[in-house]
């Protein structure tokens, strides 16, 4: 059995608590079927906020990425990467932030971005990645200001193979932003971490959620070598 992470294992518990982290029967953007569901929107109060920041914070400072600026892209995105710059600056480690927005605004200061002038090595925060074209977006927001899209940090990664036209391919949207696209990924915890808690916790009704998990990641999951 692979060597735990104490933060993934302590971020998924959180998640679950939280009622962030569900598991059942859900269809997924690209059609499947999946066993478990991740909504970052109910983390939906300033504790909880608060908390998910705090994970966020020390994923990203342990992982050594550097960066110069936070992006939170529209619209989840915008919650997360606020509370980030909040967290890193009650760490000590002040940042600029912006956003976009969806719709450009024609009145006061106009265009589609908001915050801090998007400059020098870009960190962008999402929750979960699915297909890659949010993170495609916003590589193009950000260059399109002059700035370096560099890293990503996500709450969770799904391990999971992307598709392509409607059609399965052999790596995730996580492995495409890595490799096809050249920037930096971090995630708070990845489906191994879930499947560790689930093992863990297979004698507390849990048990049949594993076995679900175990499958669908037997069927979509991707080589991680």
């Amino acid at each position: 059995m692979a060597v735990q992470d104490p933060l993934a294992q302590e971020f998924v518990q959180f998640a679950v608590e939280c009622g962030v982290l569900r598991f059942g029967e859900f269809k997924t953007k690209a059609g499947r079927m999946s066993p478990y569901f991740f909504n970052a929107g109910l983390f939906d109060d300033g504790a909880k906020l608060g908390r998910l920041a705090e994970f966020y914070a020390q994923r990203l400072l342990d992982s050594g990425i550097e960066f110069d600026m936070v992006f939170g892209p529209a619209y989840k995105g915008i919650p997360l990467g606020a509370a980030l710059a909040v967290e890193l600056a009650r760490r000590g480690r002040n940042v600029p932030f912006a956003y976009n927005r969806k719709e450009a605004k024609d009145h006061g200061e106009g265009g589609t971005l908001v915050g801090a002038p998007l400059k020098g090595r870009v960190l962008v925060v999402d929750d979960v990645m699915s297909a890659g074209t949010a993170a495609k977006e916003s590589i193009r927001i950000i260059q399109a200001a002059g700035a370096t899209p560099h890293a990503v940090c996500l709450a969770l990664d799904r391990q999971e193979m992307a598709t392509e036209d409607g059609k399965d391919v052999a790596y995730s949207a996580v492995q495409y932003v890595r490799n096809k696209l050249g920037l930096q990924v971090c995630a708070i915890a990845k489906l191994s971490d879930l499947m560790q808690y689930l093992e863990k916790r297979s004698d507390t009704g849990t048990a049949a959620y594993h076995q679900q998990v175990q499958a669908y990641r037997a069927r979509y999951g991707v080589d991680e070598g």
